[in-house]
């Protein structure tokens, strides 16, 4: 666990100090979004990497927080941060409640379930025009504020939202590393003999999904009050994909390797505008090629390919001695 403590200690002062190493207020803009989509892929590795269970929906809990929380502190003038909190909580009880029936599922039929529910959350996005305004986007939503300090700049949201992805990252890296998370890679690994060591397989999953919805529910919230507009293509399929390819990119089981996917992939579009809206194959390719070629995402791949390379160099110096 000390260990732990020292890989989170350094990783949030690299956070907290990469500000000073970067200069621009777009650069800054990117990070703020590295810091949404680190907790979306946090929440999702949570349920795929440690439970095991595929979700292709998660984009839907992301909507149901921004809208949730847009609304509710725009057209009903709830203060933001209670606003939040109530969304979050709403949305938890609603993935609990779904969850027992969808979770029974397994494999691509669970893959397909949740598809469904992202696809019928994105229609209502869509079409309940008088609540959501659909597809124009639901705009003048207010920044957060914190007694007199407002988060109106990039450098002011992004200590903001990276505050809420170190909370996250804590809770994730904890919760991982605790008896909770060893039954979760239990139920990953042979969920058959899980239940025989008495672990309720059933419960646990669903109350992952719950956490896991909680965090993206937060993520949306906090998007939805930096950018102060939303729109129902921010929470289509394309997002659930890519969150998919994140956390398959970083490494499933490895929360940091969830940051790495997402700054890999929120940092990849800048370099693809060229392709417009052919980059979802882009995603879909890369997808492949980590899953054949590097199984573990980057967070085990790199470390895996130094050490073949110093294999080699010392097979060459043997061979030359």
């Amino acid at each position: 666990m000390k260990k732990e403590l020292i890989k989170y200690a350094v990783f949030a002062l690299c956070i907290l100090l990469a500000p000073l190493a970067f200069s621009g207020n777009y650069l800054m803009n990117v990070l703020v979004f590295v810091g949404i989509h680190t907790m979306l892929a946090v929440a999702l590795n949570l349920l795929l990497g440690y439970a095991g269970q595929i979700s292709l929906g998660h984009a839907a809990f992301f909507g149901l927080g921004a809208y949730g929380s847009g609304i509710l502190s725009t057209t009903y003038e709830w203060n933001p941060w209670l606003a939040m909190t109530v969304v979050a909580l709403v949305v938890g009880g609603l993935a609990f409640t779904i969850g027992f029936p969808i979770l029974k599922l397994k494999g691509h039929y669970l893959a397909m379930a949740t598809l469904g529910m992202g696809i019928i959350v994105y229609i209502v996005f869509n079409e309940w025009i008088d609540m959501t305004e659909g597809p124009s986007g639901f705009s003048g939503i207010p920044n957060l504020e914190l007694g007199p300090l407002v988060f109106d700049s990039d450098i002011k949201n992004y200590y903001l939202v990276w505050s809420f992805v170190l909370g996250c990252v804590l809770l994730s890296v904890n919760l991982a590393n605790s008896r909770i998370g060893r039954a979760f890679r239990a139920i990953h690994d042979a969920e058959v003999a899980a239940r025989v060591m008495g672990v309720n397989a059933r419960l646990l999953k669903v109350q992952v999904f719950a956490l896991s919805a909680m965090i993206c529910a937060i993520a949306g919230s906090l998007y939805a009050h930096v950018m102060t507009f939303i729109a129902p293509p921010s929470f289509g399929f394309n997002i659930s994909v890519e969150l998919l390819t994140m956390v398959v990119i970083g490494g499933l089981g490895s929360i940091y390797g969830s940051f790495l996917g997402a700054l890999l992939l929120t940092m990849l579009p800048e370099f693809l505008r060229f392709m417009h809206d052919y980059d979802i194959v882009f995603y879909g390719g890369l997808l492949m090629v980590m899953t054949i070629f590097m199984p573990g995402g980057l967070v085990r791949g790199i470390p895996d390919l130094f050490r073949k390379i110093s294999g080699l160099k010392n097979r060459k110096g043997g061979a030359h001695a």
